[in-house]
């Protein structure tokens, strides 16, 4: 539970101001364990540089963050099973306020079955416990460059397949298994997506990721060619950009990533 005092976020359960100001982009983490509570936060702070944070047990706690930016929300499958009615009371909980934050899932299971199920429920990143640290953190950025996250999308789709109606209810759109494809961005390609979904010229995201103009331009080749696109334009077009519709602004000619794609150098 939080507030808000004085421009600054203060997490009620850990006693910790955040001075990013209300403009800066929010980050809300829904964990119900403290401790991995607590280092979630820390990691993203450091990793996200500039950015409100505000960490939480439940959904109860959601509107304390009304009017923020809010642009990434984590939440913990804590055990439950996908057709759990206390998972699909947080989703819905989450969409209602806060429509276009994509929604990673922290889960405790590297069960592929799970993270397809997950996935249809248009949940953007399915996080299990054996990721190395820095492919996580690069799954994350993916995340919010407008992608998909699963340590192994073809094995969760090829395993979720002969378990598609045991979840019940609707798949959210363009979730389903014939929307996905292959991208290997590395993590540099990643910040150079979410850039472009804020409508950042090169020269600013050479600013902002302190890479030359050319280093700029050679990763939006990369990212054209991988997309099998054009241009710029054309990336956002199917990225979707920040004042994209729906959920995330994403359509649905989607992109998922594998771990296994990721390399820990920058």
């Amino acid at each position: 539970m939080q507030r808000i005092l004085g421009g600054s976020l203060v997490s009620i359960s850990s006693g910790t101001a955040r001075h990013n100001g209300r403009s800066a982009p929010t980050g809300i983490v829904i964990q119900h364990d403290t401790l991995a509570r607590t280092v979630i936060v820390t990691l993203l702070e450091r990793e996200l540089a500039g950015w409100n944070f505000i960490d939480m047990i439940s959904t109860a706690g959601l509107d304390q963050a009304a009017g923020l930016d809010v642009r990434l929300i984590t939440l913990d499958l804590a055990g439950r099973r996908v057709d759990s009615p206390s998972l699909r009371g947080e989703l819905a909980d989450i969409r209602e306020r806060f429509a276009d934050a994509p929604i990673a899932m922290l889960a405790n299971t590297d069960d592929l079955t799970t993270a397809a199920q997950v996935l249809k429920l248009g949940v953007r990143g399915f996080f299990t416990p054996s990721l190395r640290i820095e492919l996580a953190l690069a799954g994350l950025r993916l995340v919010l460059a407008g992608g998909i996250f699963c340590p192994d999308p073809l094995g969760a789709l090829k395993d979720g397949a002969a378990a598609s109606d045991e979840i019940g209810g609707e798949p959210q759109a363009g979730a389903g298994q014939g929307d996905f494809g292959l991208a290997d961005f590395t993590p540099r390609e990643a910040d150079v997506l979410a850039e472009l979904r804020c409508g950042s010229s090169n020269k600013v995201i050479a600013g902002k990721l302190n890479l030359s103009d050319h280093t700029v331009k050679m990763h939006l080749q990369h990212i054209m060619r991988k997309l099998q696109v054009q241009n710029r334009t054309e990336v956002v077009a199917l990225l979707g950009g920040r004042n994209g519709s729906g959920n995330g602004g994403i359509p649905a000619a989607k992109r998922a990533v594998s771990a296994t794609s990721f390399r820990a150098s920058r």
